[in-house]
């Protein structure tokens, strides 16, 4: 690695134009690359839910629809506003009442059915048939452009305007969030580091990475709008340390080779990539984890915070340095004094406390094991946005207006007769919270044939080989009556037919909740088994993984005990993904103080309470500037996003740092000094090293 690093230093200025030629197709890729803002299109395609999806597409020609509420409105100015939004591209076809009798027909002379499914008093509804899946771009225009049309005269409600206002609030606040955790960070830099221009260097190359993460992520075809927020944050949150080991190495060897600075150089490289390789491949494990998810959103996440974490690796010992040693002069001109007073006080403080941190710890574990086993869990989509959105009011206009908050929808393989057809329609009105039911016999009746109909109605409700009937529901997604009301609809066309399928967002939602409920605990035990095994070949120790994979374990116990406490829901991608996440990348400060450690005791020969305390002085600095970073670049989404899918991740991620620094910081110490006998018996390196027979000669000597 020393040849790489001195070939590095040598072509610093090829590199650096490389690196900015290299931008051109990362901005490129990122421009081209598609976000998807529908998380339930990520369930398994083996889910019957998610192939009823794709039979609405093939055989109806639709894959999704919204129900549009008119209120205190003239029947004339109606038929107006069904008209424009029936001309909106991607529109397949409006339903209303007019599509079964003559607009002139006083409503409370229609059949009941048709009354009750389309009027409320003065208020009425028409359901648009899309010609593309909920979350396809075609859909999303097609929303915008409805509302565009009708304005402020009609509200349009459903899962398709939900996605279209995630879009468009992520890219509304996502350029803000950057720029304030870019902000944030650069003053944690600034405060830690010793000079005015290096936290500048760091975030341009880290920013570099970054881009070329979000770039290269046109291989996958499209990601996740969650992956897209958290990509940057977390990549400057977990990156940022490697920098600053490099340039401590950096000073370190300046000093050893006597200020001959491509040599001191060539040496960093080398120093910062083996220890920041061994660092990486933990907090990749952590984000590899997320693969394991059934449910594909975790594999979006997985996949681009680990490419972004092997980027950051790259970057940082090859443009880092060139940057370095391009702008030394400038580093070295604005280097002043520390601003963070010398930290040996504390750390002998806490060392001498270490009793106190592990009764603390002691007091603490069962509320937090409690806390962590018992928090809330939300998996209702419109639940993690903001109020005062277009679809949220229309949403809320529907409830409103027709007391409804769900519309599944049955598929019916062709082949029932009228009497089971309207059988089941019987018995599935007759379940807790089932509003009403609307299929072809709602506009022509069960006793009249069904070439009555118009057929370009007939062709939305009945194909070659399906039938469909909307369910409409009391109850809103994601709730415990919901989920009883889908599985007795379920249960009554199943006992008719087999074939015969209930879908919708609610039953997605279902399928949700019953596939992340596994995933949860799936990807935490891949998480723990992958990092202690991690741990144990990089120290050949038993002992040691236990240790720090237990304290991290706490620390996040902490931080999910909180929502529990302050009985506040989470959503439920934030409890999928923060244990690996907090797991993998701060697991790296316990690792920093135990390899010194480590170091002290098997080759410098330092006693228990020397190593210990040289350990603590060497990494506590490096551990609050690490863990202010991951703070800093995380707390500003925090802050600012109303998307709670993003902001809730954020906020446990922020938490999730200042704790682990904390519990490490703290605890760590206590927890080397009471198990140092039984680590130096299971660590081979500190058997083979004698570190048991010097301790023994030690002690004789002093007697």
């Amino acid at each position: 690695m020393i040849h790489i690093g001195k070939w590095i230093t040598k072509h610093k200025n090829i590199i650096i134009i490389l690196a900015v030629l290299l931008l051109i197709p990362s901005v490129i890729g990122y421009i081209s690359t598609r976000v998807n803002y529908d998380v339930l299109c990520y369930l398994p395609d083996s889910l019957e839910t998610v192939k009823g999806q794709d039979i609405m597409v093939d055989e109806f020609g639709m894959g999704a629809f919204s129900m549009i509420v008119v209120e205190d409105m003239p029947l004339k100015d109606v038929k107006k506003i069904e008209e424009k939004v029936e001309n909106v591209e991607h529109v397949n076809k409006v339903l209303w009442y007019d599509d079964a009798v003559d607009l002139n027909v006083p409503v409370e002379i229609l059949p009941t059915k048709l009354r009750d499914a389309f009027f409320n008093g003065d208020a009425t509804m028409m359901i648009a048939l899309f010609d593309n899946t909920t979350s396809a771009d075609d859909t999303m225009e097609a929303i915008t452009n409805i509302r565009k049309e009708v304005g402020k005269e009609a509200f349009a409600s459903g899962m398709s305007g939900v996605v279209t206002d995630i879009k468009n609030l992520a890219l509304e606040e996502m350029p803000v969030y950057v720029l304030i955790a870019s902000v944030l960070c650069f003053l944690v830099l600034l405060l830690t580091m010793d000079s005015g221009l290096t936290p500048v260097i760091f975030l341009l190359t880290v920013g570099i990475s970054i881009v070329y993460n979000l770039g290269s992520n046109i291989f996958l075809g499209d990601v996740s709008y969650i992956t897209q927020a958290l990509a940057a944050v977390l990549q400057l949150a977990v990156t940022m340390d490697y920098s600053i080991f490099l340039l401590e190495s950096y000073e370190d060897n300046k000093k050893r080779f006597e200020n001959d600075k491509k040599r001191a150089m060539s040496h960093a490289i080398s120093n910062t990539f083996i220890s920041v390789t061994s660092s990486s491949i933990t907090t990749i494990a952590g984000f590899l984890a997320l693969c394991f998810m059934t449910f594909k959103l975790g594999a979006n996440i997985g996949i681009v915070m680990s490419k972004g974490v092997v980027i950051g690796v790259l970057v940082c010992v090859t443009v880092l340095p060139a940057m370095i040693l391009t702008f030394d002069k400038q580093i070295e001109k604005t280097t002043h004094k520390p601003w963070v007073p010398d930290l040996k006080g504390v750390s002998r403080k806490i060392v001498k406390g270490r009793y106190v941190a592990l009764v603390l710890f002691l007091l603490l574990l069962i509320p937090a094991v409690h806390g962590n086993k018992n928090y809330e869990i939300y998996y209702n989509i419109d639940q993690s946005l903001p109020k005062d959105i277009p679809s949220a009011i229309a949403n809320e206009k529907l409830k409103e207006n027709f007391d409804m908050s769900n519309t599944h929808l049955l598929l019916l393989k062709n082949g029932l007769s009228s009497k089971e057809k309207n059988e089941i329609i019987d018995k599935i009105k007759k379940v807790d919270g089932v509003k009403q039911v609307i299929g072809i016999d709602s506009f022509v009746g069960a006793n009249i044939p069904i070439n009555m109909l118009p057929s370009d109605v007939s062709s939305q409700l009945k194909s070659e080989d399906y039938e469909l009937v909307f369910v409409i529901s009391d109850y809103s997604s994601a709730t415990d009556e919901v989920n009883a009301q889908i599985a007795s609809i379920d249960k009554i066309v199943k006992s008719y037919q087999k074939g015969g399928m209930v879908i919708g967002e609610a039953p997605l939602m279902k399928d949700l909740q019953d596939v992340t409920d596994v995933d949860l605990k799936t990807v935490n035990y891949i998480s723990v088994a992958a990092i202690f095994l991690i741990i144990m070949f990089t120290f050949k120790s038993v002992t040691i993984p236990a240790i720090l994979v237990s304290i991290i374990e706490f620390a996040i116990a902490c931080n999910m005990a909180v929502p529990y406490y302050t009985n506040t829901p989470l959503p439920f991608v934030a409890s999928i993904v923060i244990g690996t996440i907090q797991l993998g990348a701060t697991v790296d400060y316990a690792i920093l103080m135990t390899s010194r450690y480590h170091k002290e005791r098997c080759e410098r020969e330092k006693t228990k309470k020397e190593a210990i305390k040289i350990a603590h002085q060497a990494s506590i600095k490096s551990i609050l500037t690490s863990g202010f970073c991951f703070f800093a670049a995380t707390f500003g989404v925090t802050m600012y996003s109303r998307i709670d899918m993003i902001s809730g991740i954020c906020t446990l991620l922020s938490r999730g740092a200042i704790i682990s620094m904390i519990v490490v910081i703290c605890i760590l110490p206590a927890m080397l000094w009471i198990f140092d006998g039984v680590i130096i018996r299971t660590s081979l390196g500190m058997i083979k090293a004698g570190v048991a027979k010097r301790d023994k000669e030690m002690k004789t000597k002093a007697v």
